[in-house]
């Protein structure tokens, strides 16, 4: 698990497209703030298809971090 602090920039020369999966959201209240937690799940097809896969937190600053990259990367208004 990790609360993302700060996003990166980083230019690949290679992309791939995964395999769409499902994601949980959650959010509580913590010391710094409300946190917004993001629980992935593998295929179904792997060996313990219902165990999380990866958790990723937001505090206030990197949600609002992400959003910003999100309405410029998609033009979101």
């Amino acid at each position: 698990m990790a609360l993302i602090a700060n996003f990166v920039r980083q230019d690949k020369e290679r992309f791939q497209v995964h395999d769409p999966i499902d994601a949980h959201i959650s959010s509580f209240d913590a010391a710094p703030g409300k946190i917004v937690q993001i629980d992935t799940f593998g295929r179904g097809t792997r060996e313990n298809p219902g165990k999380v896969s990866q958790s990723i937190q937001l505090d206030r600053n990197s949600a609002e971090h992400l959003y910003e990259i999100l309405k410029a990367e998609f033009g979101f208004r």
